[in-house]
């Protein structure tokens, strides 16, 4: 049987394959309903992003599971550290995940992990293991911690994760979105305007995912034959660290490249506070894609991450590692697109 293409779904339903690209890659300018139809239809056909949706209803939840409901499979607990607020790129995909897997019979329980929970290496008291089938962890960044999560006997799936940068793994599957392929692509771009002067801004050891934008950064210099300058490379704690380490700049590269959008956002606002004008005078740009970035002035140039297939993965990644425990551990990451916009406008 012949794979199932983004064409055959729109010819199914009687609409563009643009507009079925839209809904698959969750763009913006889709209804919900038609997007939900969308999807719906994919998951029928077998397309192979959603294809494991079927195989998943399958399984058998476990009759030894401490809730009498009928169908009740068990929790899946989602550990975090801070509040996902609306601008949070996890917050839109959870909303996709707990609806996949509350038709599989598991419930998302959140459970926040404080500063003396961090501290004293203690799970919140909300947290209760016999009713845990599996966890998920976003925002969790502090090694000790989670290596104490993957210890519990439990399938851990982690969205992002700690910094790996010395060679350290868990035994945990982890997703993230692909930070190499898009910020190459920017750098490239940049380099082709003659803006050979680019910047890093933010604490690359952070997470995986800030340290994998940060080597992409330097990697798609190194190979363009392009000098990175170490003064370029602003690695702050906070806003008001951030804000020092501007200021004490003698001279400004021609683009800087920040870890997120947030970051590049304060960036902005305290380097046009000192004078600077943008895109005038330095080019920015972001990642992640979050509502901000396109209704600040000038609207930020970013890389878009695909939260609804990050959904759909971080589904099928804990399901099957629920089912199949023994399996070897992943590292999975789902596509993202660069947005030009008016923050790296070179020419007016």
């Amino acid at each position: 049987m012949s794979k199932v293409t983004i064409q055959d779904i729109a010819d199914a339903l009687g609409i563009s394959r643009n507009t079925v690209s839209k809904a698959i890659n969750n763009s913006e300018g889709l209804a919900d309903a038609t997007r939900e139809k969308i999807l719906q239809k994919a998951v029928e056909m077998g397309y192979k992003q959603f294809s494991y949706v079927n195989s998943l209803a399958r399984i058998t939840p476990d009759s030894s599971s401490p809730d009498s409901t009928p169908g009740y499979a068990g929790e899946i607990a989602l550990l975090t550290t801070t509040f996902l607020s609306l601008s949070h790129f996890a917050s839109i995909m959870l909303d996709k995940f707990q609806q996949e897997i509350s038709q599989l019979g598991y419930t998302l329980n959140l459970h926040r992990v404080d500063e003396q929970c961090l501290k004293n290496k203690t799970l919140p008291i909300t947290f209760v293991k016999s009713r845990v089938k599996a966890i998920l962890c976003i925002e969790m960044f502090n090694w000790d911690y989670d290596k104490m999560i993957c210890e519990l006997g439990l399938p851990v799936l982690f969205i992002d994760g700690p910094c790996r940068m010395d060679g350290k793994t868990l035994p945990a599957d982890q997703l993230c979105m692909c930070n190499t392929t898009e910020i190459t692509k920017l750098i490239l771009y940049l380099l082709g305007k003659g803006k050979k002067r680019i910047g890093f801004i933010g604490d690359y050891k952070h997470c995986q995912s800030f340290y994998e934008r940060y080597t992409a950064f330097r990697m798609a210099m190194l190979m363009a034959g392009e000098t990175v300058e170490e003064s370029f490379i602003i690695r702050h704690n906070d806003v008001q660290d951030l804000e020092v380490r501007l200021n004490a700049l003698t001279e400004y590269p021609d683009a800087f490249l920040c870890a997120n959008d947030f970051v590049a956002m304060d960036a902005m606002r305290i380097l046009r506070a000192a004078g600077k004008q943008i895109p005038e005078d330095i080019l920015f740009s972001g990642f992640d894609d979050s509502p901000e970035s396109r209704i600040i002035t000038p609207t930020l140039t970013t890389i878009h991450i695909h939260t609804q297939v990050m959904a759909f993965a971080a589904v099928d990644l804990l399901m099957s590692r629920i089912k199949e425990p023994s399996l070897d551990f992943r590292v999975v990451h789902t596509q993202s697109d660069l947005i030009l916009r008016e923050s790296t406008e070179t020419e007016r």
